[in-house]
């Protein structure tokens, strides 16, 4: 495709190339004056005056080591390319994808992280578990209670023997809330050990085992209160060891 430009220095017409002009965004020096310009924005229409036209086998890429100052003075302003030098609507069209799949994706991590910290997130505040909750219902999931057995601890414990009872130990021991969220109740293990420390008898407690009946789903629900306690008192049969200590421990199950 031959194109018409002119020279803004000295007025030479030249015939240039798509090509000549797309290789350096349109900067080409006249091959009469060595005027450095902007080819794209001097083109004009050849039909639009009667034109000198000079070969100039110097017009084509701009040498940085020619540029005269006064071509650099005169160096014209920037112009919308032509249709030879627009990007193609196909990469355009590329770049939106890729775009769009990169927010997608962003948006899908997001959404694991939350749903993976839930838990965390509603007990920073009343607000975002309010938010959580209301997100979870139509979905079908639950927002659990934190389970930060960093700040949960027993305050106290001793096993002692029933007088009423032979071969019956009842276990007293008080778990302590210290976080400032409630908690979900933890899990305790127990473990009867003989004169030598040795174990003779382990048991995992689940919070059912150890809340007592008539209010254990309203107290799963709620956990244990910011800075509360929970009193525990269970009974054991022993009748088969001859346990004479114990070791306490409490966990969140996996």
């Amino acid at each position: 495709m031959s194109l018409v430009t002119r020279c803004p220095v000295c007025g030479t017409a030249f015939r240039v190339q798509s090509s000549q002009l797309a290789a350096h965004s349109g900067t080409v020096r006249c091959g009469k004056c060595g005027g450095v310009f902007n080819g794209v924005a001097a083109l004009v229409e050849e039909s639009d005056e009667r034109l000198a036209f000079e070969p100039s086998p110097q017009l084509g890429l701009f040498d940085p080591g020619r540029r005269s100052s006064a071509a650099a003075a005169s160096s014209a302003a920037s112009a919308p390319a032509p249709d030879f030098l627009a990007e193609p609507h196909d990469g355009r069209r590329s770049r939106w994808l890729w775009a769009l799949a990169a927010l997608l994706a962003a948006v899908a991590i997001g959404v694991q992280v939350t749903y993976r910290f839930r838990a965390e997130l509603a007990a920073s505040s009343p607000e975002a578990s309010k938010a959580l909750r209301t997100v979870c219902q139509p979905l079908g999931c639950d927002v659990p209670l934190p389970r930060r057995p960093d700040l949960m601890s027993i305050d106290s414990s001793e096993l002692q023997a029933d007088s009423r009872r032979e071969g019956l130990i009842v276990l007293n021991a008080v778990i302590r809330n210290r976080a400032r969220f409630p908690q979900d109740y933890p899990a305790l293990e127990l473990t009867l050990t003989d004169e030598g420390e040795r174990p003779v008898l382990r048991r995992v407690l689940a919070p059912r085992d150890y809340l007592e009946p008539p209010r254990r789903d309203e107290l799963l629900r709620q956990g244990i209160a910011p800075g509360g306690e929970t009193p525990l008192r269970l009974f054991l049969d022993t009748s088969r060891t001859r346990a004479v200590g114990y070791r306490l421990y409490l966990f969140y199950p996996l």
